[in-house]
C-alpha cells in the first residue's frame, strides 16, 4: 500500500441482497489510482462502474476488501469520520448539476464551505470561478446559465475546498457536445495542474480525454488502456457489450446501470 497514491482499492467486492439473491457487483477489484492522473472508468451496463466509484469514494461500503482514500484507510471509520474525510479531501460532480435555483453561481460554490461552518473570502471565490471560466458570471442565478456554465458552477463547488481527488460520475452526461468537449479538456488542464480525476462515463470521446481506461465487466477489472484513443476505447466497448450480450447477462435491478 502507497500512501501516496489518493484512491487504492485493494480486493475490493460489494454485493447486494442475501441468499440465492445475492448479486455481486464488484468482484475482488484491485486497483491503484496514481496521484495527478485523470482516469476514466467505463463497461457496458451492470458492470460496476458506478458501484466502484462510490466505494472508491467512501459513499458506499464494501462487504469485503479494503478502500484507501487520501491516505487515509476506510475501513473502521464510522459515518462522521467518513463524511469529514469527503468533505475536506474529496470533490464530487455528477450528471446533474444539484445546483440551488435560489442562490447566486458564487453562492452555489461558497455553499460547501459555508455548511463546514467556514466563510470563503471573496478572493478565492473569484479565483475559483476564474479557473472554471465563470469570473463574469458568480452574480448570476442557475436559470440565467447555460447547461455547461452550470456544470462548471458545479466543478468550482467540488473545487472550492481544494480537494485531493475528484470523483466524476459522467459529468457531460446532460450536455451538447461542444460543451463537453470544451468541459473535458478544462478537466484536462486541471489534471495537468495536479488534480486527481476519476470518471464514470460511456462515451468513448470523454474517455480519450483520460490518462488511462480502466475496463470493468461482471464486476470484475478485465483490462486497461493507456493513452487512449477514441476509436480504441470505442472498439473495445463494442466487444465487450458483444460479450456480454452472448453471455445472456441480465443486470440485477439493484446494480442496472452501474
Amino acid at each position: 500500500m502507497n500512501a501516496n497514491e489518493p484512491v487504492q482499492l485493494l480486493s475490493v467486492s460489494r454485493s447486494y441482497g442475501t441468499g440465492p439473491n445475492s448479486v455481486t457487483a464488484l468482484d475482488d477489484v484491485t486497483l491503484t489510482i496514481p496521484q495527478g492522473s485523470f482516469t476514466a472508468v467505463m463497461g457496458p451496463s451492470g458492470s460496476g462502474k458506478s458501484t466502484l466509484l462510490q466505494c472508491a469514494a467512501g459513499l458506499d461500503r464494501p462487504t469485503g476488501g479494503r478502500v484507501v482514500l487520501a491516505g487515509t484507510d476506510l475501513t473502521g471509520l464510522n459515518e462522521t469520520a467518513l463524511t469529514l474525510l469527503r468533505r475536506d479531501r474529496v470533490g464530487f460532480v455528477f450528471q446533474s448539476f444539484n445546483l440551488l435555483p435560489s442562490l447566486t453561481a458564487e453562492q452555489n460554490v461558497a455553499l460547501p464551505l459555508r455548511l463546514a461552518g467556514r466563510r470563503p473570502s471573496g478572493a478565492e471565490l473569484r479565483d475559483v470561478l476564474a479557473a472554471v471560466g465563470l469570473a463574469e458570471r458568480a452574480r448570476h442565478l442557475p436559470g440565467a446559465l447555460s447547461g455547461g456554465q452550470q456544470q462548471r458552477v458545479a466543478i468550482a463547488r467540488a473545487l472550492i475546498t481544494r480537494p485531493q481527488v475528484l470523483f466524476a460520475d459522467e459529468p457531460t452526461g446532460a450536455l451538447d457536445t461542444n460543451t463537453s468537449r470544451e468541459l473535458l479538456a478544462m478537466l484536462r488542464d486541471m489534471v495537468d495542474d495536479g488534480l486527481t480525476i476519476v470518471m464514470v462515463t460511456h462515451d468513448p470521446v470523454a474517455a480519450s480525454y483520460a490518462h488511462q481506461v480502466i475496463f470493468l465487466q461482471d464486476g470484475r477489472v478485465t483490462s486497461r488502456l493507456e493513452a487512449p484513443t477514441a476509436e480504441e476505447v470505442a472498439n473495445r466497448m463494442t466487444r465487450m457489450t458483444r460479450m456480454t450480450d452472448t453471455a445472456g447477462r441480465t443486470p440485477h435491478p439493484e446494480t442496472a446501470g452501474c
